[in-house]
């Protein structure tokens, strides 16, 4: 208790909006250079169809254009930035409002972005200077790749807020008493692991099988000829026996389903059988016409094992033998096989099993975190050679985890906290003290990057290379640099330009790269949204976990694809090809696909092409019950567009839900009609629900229908250019129409997830010259990192005033 109070007192005192809906010019053109007859012209444009809402006495949108100089563009770089959003979106001028011919419109835009990208192009401006916390995504892969360690973070940290649509955003990771406490039990707990303490006291771990997963089918990662279950990996922190325990799914009335079949259920620890539990049949089911609850805890009772197991990552694996015959008594039962909660009948159901241990510890084992840490071992019991290796150990995490900005200062800190560690205890235990003091220190929690003293005020600087590999490691892999990484920048290589694009490169083919797509398409995709998503059951009877699991796959699949075979990044819109399992092709009704494992797939059905049609991103833009226009709208708008819609007035009445009138059921479309008669409502649903209708051919899972309540589907629709629409077919085409659009929003995007803040239109000017520079390079994924990472924003810092 001294030692933790010792670590806790140190660690607190150390404290473009381009668009597709109106014409664009090709990303290669160069606009003619400002000039006064041109601000002349333009400013009669804008008093023909702009200042007449927007001007001193109205101020409609709290926007007044009638004061503004056009000849200094550059001075309201904020106003004129949004100006050029809505015109490019054509969502001003608004509907039955007279609009300017599209070339005009066109040649405007053009005119304010290169008057704003001259202004800017001598004047970098890096944005304001932040201090990011780590999140907790962040933290488990800077543990991972520092002490070789797979941690839950789920159970170590609570969520982080998201700000501009994700949670590595600086101005969210804000810092509280509470939060200090988790982050110093987190070191606690991670330390005593990856050392392998011998004190460490018997604990259980919980993993739990959704209860709408089907398990009559084989999972992907357990053996085959297996059925449901789940698979678990975790790592153990001492050699001894650990109990396995499994519990079975009971109805309402507490009873097990299942039993009057015979079922065979394997325990396995890394694919090998450890125990073999039978029950059902015969004898259990008629002990369960007399005694359910009794009858259940005799078949749990038999699906426990005690097993020796060594110290380390395991994969402990529960899982039915698959048998057959086994079935209810519907001729043709639902494909989700826990439907009916009420049911007792069918087949047996995980869910959940335990992990308790250790007992009888018989030490600390060989354990891959244990290879990492202890790169050394004392010549002899002596305190100058335990110094030594202590020592040795020290300097190699402070230089990791510090993530090359570590001083002999630090070490020394460190080595204090050794000796703490080591007085009345062993070498190791000195060891682990001070890699608890390291783990919870704010050079390692924070990622700061203090200003040079000849840093001036306002005055923009290149961050050194320490910091420069820092923010290339925590945008491209979510964890702390590498030895190479760390290595070229000590010295002073990795800002030059040709080792950069290498690194930057080697980073992307690099499997850590995985972390864009669970951490920036997981968020700017809304796939972690997917887990929250529970169908209604009666609506969706045969939705089920395992499709819900299968949907989140494919699209990550199909992203890692994009990234991994640099492609063009178009291609998320428009690639023929996408990643099924046999549950999810069922879904999609593609035949011939068998199995629980992906695999790549060439689609012949122009429907499903990108992502306009993925289940996972149609589902996640619905309702539990139905579709919704109106979300799948604003999400296109704001996550392939760059056009954020407004937030709806206080004063909007709800959609009528009840879907009747005079008896008849009504469609979608036949309540958003009624819905938008409201004039409040009128404007905004004029923007979005083209945009959703013409997808209204998916249902609220992501399943192709030709008919909502016997009445066909209308997918027709306009957009705010006049393009007439009939489906997603017709309107992927209108929004790729010009692809520096959906370039354009990807790349602002990546750069929000980069910088860890929102962007301000000062960043406007360099996402413009992102978008042109990879034009020349098919927009490939590789070139819009690149033109990130090269940005000044990204390598530059101002010093707080």
């Amino acid at each position: 208790m001294r030692q933790r109070r010792f670590v806790l007192a140190s660690a607190i005192g150390l404290g473009l909006a381009l668009c597709a809906l109106a014409p664009t010019a090709s990303p290669q053109t160069s606009p003619a250079a400002p000039t006064v007859e041109a601000a002349a012209r333009y400013r009669a444009t804008l008093n023909q169809y702009c200042v007449t809402c927007h001007n001193d006495r109205l101020k409609t949108g709290g926007l007044t254009l009638d004061s503004l100089d056009l000849s200094h563009v550059a001075a309201n770089p904020d106003i004129w930035e949004k100006v050029i959003r809505k015109l490019r979106a054509g969502m001003m001028p608004p509907q039955g409002k007279p609009r300017p011919a599209a070339s005009v419109s066109h040649e405007f835009v053009s005119w304010l972005e290169t008057s704003l990208d001259r202004a800017a192009a001598g004047h970098p401006d890096p944005g304001r200077p932040l201090l990011r916390r780590l999140n907790r995504a962040e933290y488990a892969n800077a543990i991972r790749d520092l002490l070789d360690l797979e941690v839950d973070e789920t159970a170590l940290l609570p969520p982080d807020d998201s700000g501009y649509g994700f949670d590595n955003n600086a101005d969210v990771l804000t810092v509280s008493p509470a939060l200090l406490e988790r982050y110093m039990s987190a070191a606690g707990k991670i330390s005593a692991l990856a050392v392998g303490d011998p004190e460490t006291t018997p604990s259980s771990r919980v993993f739990r099988i959704r209860q709408d997963a089907s398990q009559d089918r084989h999972i992907e990662g357990l053996p085959l000829g297996t059925i449901g279950g789940g698979v678990a990996r975790m790592t153990l922190p001492l050699d001894g026996e650990y109990v396995i325990q499994v519990k079975y799914f009971r109805t309402n009335l507490g009873a097990m389903r299942g039993l009057e079949y015979a079922h065979n259920m394997e325990i396995s620890v890394d694919g090998e059988r450890v125990h073999l539990a039978s029950f059902g049949g015969d004898e259990d089911f008629r002990a369960a016409l007399v005694n359910p609850t009794m009858a259940a805890d005799s078949a749990e009772a038999r699906s426990e094992a005690r097993v020796k197991i060594p110290a380390g990552p395991h994969d402990i694996a529960v899982a039915f033998l698959q048998e057959s015959g086994v079935n209810t008594i519907r001729l043709q039962p639902f494909i989700r096989s826990s439907n009916d909660t009420l049911d007792p009948t069918g087949h047996a159901h995980v869910d959940r099993f335990m992990v308790t241990g250790p007992f009888n510890p018989t030490g600390s084992g060989d354990t891959p975190s244990r290879r990492r840490i202890f790169q050394c071992r004392p010549a002899s019991n002596s305190s100058a050679d335990e110094e030594s290796c202590a020592l040795r150990i020290i300097e190699t995490l402070v230089r990791r985890g510090y993530r090359g900005t570590g001083s002999r200062v630090d070490v020394d800190r460190l080595m204090e906290f050794y000796r703490a560690g080591r007085e009345g205890k062993t070498f190791e235990a000195g060891v682990q003290l001070a890699l608890e003091r390291l783990l919870s220190s704010p050079k390692f929690v924070f990622r700061g990057e203090p200003d040079p003293p000849d840093a001036r005020a306002a005055v923009p600087y290149r961050v050194n290379d320490a910091e420069l590999a820092s923010r290339l490691s925590f945008f491209l892999w979510s964890s702390i640099p590498d030895d190479t990484l760390l290595d070229l920048a000590g010295r002073g290589k990795l800002s030059d330009p040709a080792v950069l694009e290498r690194e930057v490169r080697r980073m992307l083919a690099d499997p850590k790269a995985g972390a864009l797509t669970e951490n920036f398409a997981g968020q700017w995709l809304y796939l972690r949204n997917l887990k929250n998503q529970v169908p209604n059951s009666l609506e969706f009877p045969d939705f089920d976990d395992n499709l819900r699991q299968a949907l989140r796959r494919e699209t990550e699949l199909f992203f890692s694809s994009i990234v991994s075979e640099d492609r063009d990044v178009v291609d998320l819109m428009t690639a023929d090809y996408t990643f099924l399992n046999e549950r999810l092709a069922r879904h999609y009704g593609i035949p011939n696909i068998y199995g629980s494992h992906f695999r790549r797939v060439i689609l012949t059905d122009d429907a499903r092409k990108g992502l306009l049609g993925k289940g996972a991103v149609l589902m996640v833009t619905s309702h539990t019950d139905r579709t919704s226009p109106v979300v799948r709208g604003k999400w296109i708008f704001e996550n392939l567009l760059g056009a954020p819609v407004p937030p709806p007035p206080a004063n909007v009445p709800p959609l009528n839900e009840s879907a009747d009138r005079n008896g008849k059921t009504l469609t979608m479309r036949e309540r958003m009609e009624e819905h938008r008669q409201n004039p409040v409502c009128a404007s905004c649903h004029g923007i979005m629900d083209p945009l959703g209708f013409a997808l209204e051919n998916f249902d609220a899972v992501g399943a192709w229908r030709t008919r909502e309540s016997r009445v066909p589907i209308d997918a027709r629709g306009q957009l705010m250019d006049g393009t007439r629409i009939d489906g997603v077919v017709t309107l992927r085409e209108a929004l790729i129409r010009e692809p520096a659009t959906f370039v354009a929003t990807l790349t602002e995007k990546l750069m929000i997830y980069a910088l860890g803040r929102g962007l301000q239109p000062s960043d406007m000017p360099t996402i413009r010259g992102i978008v042109r520079e990879s034009a020349g390079q098919d927009y490939r994924f590789s070139s819009i990192v690149m033109g990130i990472v090269k940005s000044p924003e990204f390598q530059m810092r101002v010093k707080a005033r």
